[in-house]
């Protein structure tokens, strides 16, 4: 039966007018539209019928579709250079066929063991490959990214303490505070920031220690960090611990794991992370992959799905939801979460990608992303028409400072075919001349030369 909603748009929906109208009673309204009234302010409300041209055939919309996409500029002529938590890594073909395969397009949590053995064990040997990667003993699964998991392990945290603060490093992702923020919003909790150093781009740990108290549940820190500088965490986790508060560190750049310390052997209690490198890449922003590990001892406060590895009777191997009941997923009050999809089809993508580079494939794509880092961070000192403005050590980022502000330098880049970076303007104070620079194994030195090159050029105009 059709109904016609406001705004003009029609909606199928297989309910009677009396089937309708006993849903409306039950929750007090007379009609839809003052059941929307109630959820969606007015002034977020459009008022009027979409503005959208007729439906057009099939034939017709894929020649329309035709014709929008050679509007496109050819992405193949841009070398990027964009990071701050989402990096472009090449993944082996066969992952893409894996994750194609229909007996895995589902997003429905596998609460039913016996008719979901192939997903399970997909599951389990994710988590198994994130908690080795992160240095903790347990990982978890169905986190949406790094941000919202950074965020859930926030709370946490002040699960496990009873504490309402939570200390942020000024060098965590801005988005990252921002989702934090969000999900502490209505009065769940308080937020302090730890500046970082301006001379090495670090966390202040002076700073990190006089915002700490007897109410901070967590201090949460990125590395590498927003600023491309890795972390000093050892240090940093003492301060936390002194206190009495759980130290969280987040990693957006998950390869980064493969050749850095590991942050549960640097003192991390929770590790979370984006795992969009791991075979998946950015497509338009997403899909993303939320990393999530921690040690066992916090194991019952942790959000997300568990999976584990157990005997039938008899005495085969098998795998099934463990730790948290199935009710703990959909009432609210009590939930570690509120998480209600299952990420296992982007998370199997990751273990295809994992499994396929081994330790040897993921030591080498990392071991190349440092090395041209490390050739860009040279070729940029000699130029002497910028600076680095950050001494600490850096992995596969690093911030520029030019002389002009950074948004003109980045479109004089994109004349020349590179998108250059991230203007840390809009985040931070001061910062105008600044951008991030971000550097994966898919860049060639000709690339890097380039970049350096149209760099020099692009500052030169601006001086005339």
């Amino acid at each position: 039966m059709t109904r016609v909603l406001h705004g003009g748009g029609k909606k199928y929906m297989p309910h009677t007018d009396a089937e309708l109208g006993e849903m409306l009673r039950a929750v007090g309204v007379s009609d839809v539209e003052e059941l929307f009234d109630r959820a969606v302010p007015p002034a977020l409300r459009l008022g009027r019928a979409l503005e959208v041209p007729p439906a057009l055939d099939e034939m017709s919309l894929r020649g329309h579709l035709r014709e929008l996409a050679g509007q496109n500029a050819d992405p193949a002529r841009a070398v990027s250079f964009v990071g701050a938590g989402f990096y472009v890594h090449p993944a082996p073909a066969s992952v893409d066929t894996i994750v194609r395969r229909g007996e895995f397009f589902t997003a429905y949590t596998p609460y039913q063991p016996e008719v979901a053995q192939g997903t399970l064990q997909a599951i389990f040997e994710f988590q198994s490959m994130v908690a080795r990667l992160m240095g903790l003993e347990v990982a978890n699964a169905s986190m949406y990214d790094g941000a919202s998991a950074t965020a859930e392990a926030a709370l946490m945290a002040m699960r496990v303490t009873g504490r309402e603060k939570v200390v942020l490093s000024a060098a965590l992702h801005p988005y990252y505070r921002d989702t934090i923020a969000t999900y502490l919003d209505g009065g769940h909790g308080r937020l302090e920031a730890a500046a970082f150093d301006a001379a090495s781009g670090a966390t202040d740990a002076a700073a990190l220690a006089g915002a700490l108290d007897a109410q901070t549940a967590a201090v949460v820190v990125q590395s590498p960090n927003y600023l491309g500088v890795i972390e000093a965490l050892p240090g940093l986790a003492a301060a936390a611990h002194d206190r009495g508060a759980l130290f969280i560190v987040a990693v957006p750049e998950a390869l980064s794991l493969a050749m850095l310390r590991a942050p549960g052997a640097c003192g991390a209690d929770i590790a979370t992370g984006e795992g969009m490198a791991f075979g998946i890449g950015p497509q338009y922003g997403g899909p993303a992959l939320g990393l999530f590990g921690c040690s066992s001892k916090h194991v019952r406060a942790m959000p997300g799905r568990l999976c584990g590895e157990t005997v039938d009777a008899e005495g085969r191997r098998g795998y099934v939801l463990t730790l948290s009941t199935r009710e703990q997923h959909i009432r609210r009050g009590k939930a570690t979460s509120n998480i209600c999809t299952n990420e296992a089809l982007i998370a199997l993508a990751a273990n295809m990608y994992l499994s396929l580079m081994g330790k040897e494939g993921l030591r080498e794509v990392a071991t190349q992303c440092l090395q041209k880092t490390a050739y860009l961070r040279g070729k940029l000192q000699a130029t002497h028409s910028v600076e680095l403005p950050f001494s600490g050590p850096v992995y596969n980022e690093l911030v520029v400072r030019t002389p002009f502000a950074a948004t003109e330098i980045l479109k004089d880049l994109e004349h020349e075919k590179i998108l250059g970076g991230i203007p840390l303007g809009p985040f931070y104070e001061g910062h105008d001349r600044d951008f991030l620079v971000a550097v994966t194994e898919l860049h060639t030195r000709e690339h890097i030369d380039h970049f350096v090159a149209a760099l020099s050029a692009a500052i030169a105009r601006e001086t005339r």
